[in-house]
């Protein structure tokens, strides 16, 4: 149970109400992750902007994206975060597979070149914060500039989701 109330649409003031409007006729719900960011409607809407930004707006295919997500949620160890995008990773072409192995793809035969350099980079910038030369050119292979800034910022994106989601300890929406 969230450690804050999650606020439904009546309790919130109409910077947040909107937001939440545009949620249920995007998706049909409002996540209880915007219900707890919603105690700060100006955090709400430009996080919501930065998300939408990240997902829907830039270049990297979402699949890349989604292995990159889930990876982030795997090291945090963050159950919201990984429920919500192993459903996703699969509607963005990830198999079953791939998510089984991601705690230890570099084992795995289920990813390619691509994969694995994303999967590695994400685990350095996870890891480390300071990315090795061997990880940071096999992924400039692959992308431009704007793509490399792309995928940096995601991971640090949701290393951020994952960092609000499990001290705030909000629960998955009941289906």
């Amino acid at each position: 149970m969230a450690r804050i109330k999650l606020l439904e649409k009546n309790d919130v003031e109409p910077m947040a109400a909107d937001l939440y409007q545009k949620a249920e006729d995007s998706v049909g719900r409002v996540l209880n992750l915007f219900k707890v960011l919603a105690h700060s409607p100006k955090i709400l809407r430009d996080w919501n902007r930065l998300g939408t930004t990240l997902l829907v707006k830039g270049e990297i295919s979402r699949k890349l994206l989604e292995l990159a997500i889930i990876r982030v949620g795997e090291i945090n160890q963050a159950p919201y975060e990984l429920a919500a995008h192993r459903m996703i990773g699969l509607e963005c072409g990830i198999s079953q597979e791939q998510i089984d192995d991601l705690g230890d793809w570099q084992g795995s035969q289920h990813f390619d070149e691509l994969e694995r350099a994303i999967l590695q980079y994400t685990d350095e910038v996870s890891r480390d914060i300071r990315v090795s030369d061997d990880a940071f050119n096999k992924l400039r292979q692959h992308f431009s500039e704007k793509q490399m800034v792309e995928i940096t910022v995601t991971i640090g994106y949701y290393h951020m989701v994952c960092r609000f989601l499990e001290p705030m300890q909000v629960d998955m929406e009941k289906a």
